[in-house]
């Protein structure tokens, strides 16, 4: 069974966010960390592995440095990374993303594919579901658990206060959620192993039946009209009252803004 895991390094909202001045990203300017959604499907799929044999590649979009992820998910016990790195590619929202990923699984072996639900720098949930759009297979999104049968795949989908249970056969696209479970840390020899292993680079030449016309920053139907950092928050209004007055001046407040 060969499983391929989709993967997004992402700032590190901890150390501060910086923008070009084109509204996106300055991502060679800030701490990265891997995607925690994408983590969690990394770890479903080193699971099975665990349990089935399954070989487990792990593929990424991004800059030169994002190699980091991949040696990452390496040293977690993943056997193969692909980098797929472009100045043509740079700017890419969701659809340009999903094609340039598509692209690259095309040259692939796949059972199974994994992405997570969606990234925290964007918060879209779209590059999983397009990146089967473009494939043409099945997709289950926001799963919080996954079985295998056989030549199928068996899903809980989180649905609200309860879930669906869904089976696909493969090839199938999941898309799973940072709840899935809980992420296995790296292991020194693993780590050891990582940074000695090759990971594959490919560029737009290496990407499968796509056109230049939807990648990169100009292939990108979505336009940021404005980026600006978090605005902060005033300190808000302060009373001192005793109990029963404090009922009646929040239930005044929640009618004046007409919560009630």
């Amino acid at each position: 069974m060969k499983i391929v895991v989709c993967v997004k390094q992402v700032p590190d909202t901890k150390g501060g966010v910086k923008f070009n001045p084109d509204g996106t990203l300055d991502r060679g300017a800030m701490l990265t960390i891997m995607n925690p959604d994408d983590k969690a499907g990394l770890e479903a799929a080193l699971r099975l592995k665990d349990e089935l044999g399954a070989e487990v590649t792990v593929l990424t979009m991004g800059l030169p440095k994002a190699e980091e992820v991949l040696r990452e998910a390496m040293a977690m016990g993943a056997d193969k990374g692909v980098l797929v790195t472009d100045r043509v590619l740079g700017g890419a929202d969701t659809w340009a993303t999903s094609t340039t990923l598509a692209g690259a699984l095309r040259n692939m072996e796949y059972d199974l594919i994994i992405t997570g639900r969606q990234a925290i720098d964007g918060d879209t949930a779209q590059v999983g579901p397009q990146i089967s759009e473009h494939l043409n297979i099945p997709v289950i999104s926001y799963a919080q658990n996954i079985k295998i049968d056989g030549d199928s795949v068996i899903v809980e989908r989180q649905y609200e206060d309860r879930h669906h249970v869904l089976k696909a056969k493969m090839p199938c696209l999941i898309t799973a959620l940072s709840e899935l479970n809980e992420p296995r840390y790296m292991t020194p020899g693993g780590i050891f192993d990582a940074y000695d292993a090759e990971i594959t680079v490919w560029g737009r030449a290496d990407l499968k039946d796509v056109d230049d016309s939807n990648l990169g920053l100009k292939g990108s139907p979505t336009k940021i009209a404005k980026a600006s950092d978090k605005v902060r928050k005033g300190a808000g209004e302060k009373v001192s009252l005793d109990t029963e007055e404090s009922v009646s001046y929040i239930m005044g407040k929640l009618k004046e803004k007409h919560v009630i």
